[in-house]
């Protein structure tokens, strides 16, 4: 038998209904701050996230699911990882910044390499939100407004804690970056592999390491605040007294660097401690140079080194679907709904009406799931209806046919009335549960 691959999972119809209400809920509040959605693909080439992302980030080196086409020669491509790359891409390619401050949100499967676990898998979901052409810190106050306000209409506003930093511009996380390594370079034995690793590649990831040792470590290392200019000072000082004045509790977090290349100044996360250990629900922040960085691939510009491809300032934030829904689980579970309000059963002989009958709820009531089986006998349709999940099942045979009537009977109660076929006054007063 063949199954799933390893890290990608069915969604099976029972789970979709959940995932369908999430997805609902949080398109509702992006719509509120006047978000419009776009629809990325889920394959770019391979040197857009290589660029984007970094390539001494882990998703580069070793997550990325990347293979070449069948051009002539071929074009090396790339999964998806992670969704702003592309998004940037489009706005790029499509010239969306021309007069414009587009504010974005899409949605859909992302694909990293990476041992599978609960809630995190090779294959998983995420709905990510871009905000492009201002560089003021309101901005960024706005995005973390928005996901605060996603947690009350989830009922999460009490198991999310919000978590900031800021990185500063590349300059000044440069600096750090030197007095980092200057500082761990005589004591690398002490740390953990992957910071050893990291100490050449990626230097600031290792302040997210989970090691005991490297944080004990850590504790007398340089700080990142120390190094950061006036402008990236004031810039942070100024989203937290937005999120002050919006009521919006935050610790600073000066270990929060995130794993991808392309952020400056603000970063944030929010966290939780109701999925075991601390789980990273919702992250991002804001990355200036990106834009300017992947217009600069190919481009006229990039062929006169000092002339310098202008950029664009950007703002976003991504969060995990799956990890979403086991919080929601774990602490305000979604009401369980079924796929079927009104089951229609028809005697075989008289089927074609009873087909018609169906037909003519589902044109006349499109708030209500109507639902019938095949034209097999009474009784096989009945144990369908059983197991719809159903309110009422409406049973027509030749007598009500004869009588112009159906019968309906409440599938709580087993009560079974006859009324008029009429099929507005028969359904009138019924709602979805």
């Amino acid at each position: 038998m063949i199954k799933a691959i390893k890290g990608f999972n069915d969604i099976l119809p029972e789970q979709s209904a959940k995932w369908l209400k999430l997805e609902a809920v949080l398109a509702d509040v992006l719509g509120r701050y006047g978000y419009e959605q776009i629809r990325l693909p889920i394959v770019e080439q391979t040197d857009l996230f290589a660029r984007a992302i970094g390539g001494a980030t882990d998703i580069v080196e070793k997550e990325m699911y990347s293979f070449a086409d069948k051009s002539d020669p071929p074009t090396p491509l790339t999964l998806r990882p992670e969704g702003t790359a592309g998004a940037v891409r489009a706005v790029i390619e499509h010239n969306l910044l021309r007069g414009d401050t587009p504010k974005l949100w899409y949605m859909g499967p992302m694909f990293r390499y990476e041992r599978p676990q609960k809630g995190r898998y090779r294959q998983f979901h995420q709905i990510g939100v871009e905000s492009f052409g201002s560089a003021l810190p309101d901005a960024d106050a706005e995005l973390i407004a928005m996901t605060h306000l996603m947690w009350q209409e989830l009922g999460l506003k009490d198991e999310m804690h919000l978590q900031l930093n800021s990185l500063g511009e590349l300059d000044e996380r440069q600096a750090y970056r030197n007095a980092l390594v200057d500082y761990l370079t005589d004591k690398q034995d002490q740390l953990d592999e992957d910071s050893k690793r990291r100490l050449t590649t990626n230097p600031l990831r290792i302040l997210d390491s989970k090691d005991a040792n490297t944080q004990a470590l850590l504790a007398d290392a340089p700080k990142l605040a120390d190094f950061l200019g006036s402008e990236s000072v004031a810039h942070f000082e100024q989203v937290q007294a937005y999120l002050t004045a919006l009521g919006i509790d935050y610790d600073i977090n000066p270990h929060l660097v995130r794993g991808l290349d392309y952020y400056n100044k603000t970063v944030f996360e929010w966290v939780t401690d109701k999925l075991g250990t601390q789980a990273t629900v919702c992250a991002g922040g804001r990355y200036d140079g990106l834009i300017g960085q992947l217009k600069s691939v190919g481009t006229r510009e990039n062929k006169d080194d000092s002339k310098p491809v202008k950029s664009e300032p950007g703002v976003g934030f991504a969060m995990g679907l799956e990890r979403l829904l086991l919080l929601i689980e774990a602490v305000a579970p979604m009401a369980e709904s079924t796929a079927c309000d009104i089951f229609v059963v028809a005697h075989p002989e008289v089927f074609t009406a009873g087909f018609s009958y169906a037909q003519k709820l589902r044109y006349s009531r499109p708030d209500l799931r109507v639902k019938m089986a095949s034209a097999t006998s009474l009784k096989s349709q009945m144990k369908k209806a059983d197991k719809s999940g159903a309110a009422l099942t409406v049973i027509i045979a030749q007598q009500e046919i004869d009588d112009n009537t159906v019968s309906i009977k409440d599938m709580q109660t087993g009560e079974q009335t006859t009324v008029a076929q009429d099929w507005l006054d028969a359904t009138e007063n019924f709602t979805r549960s």
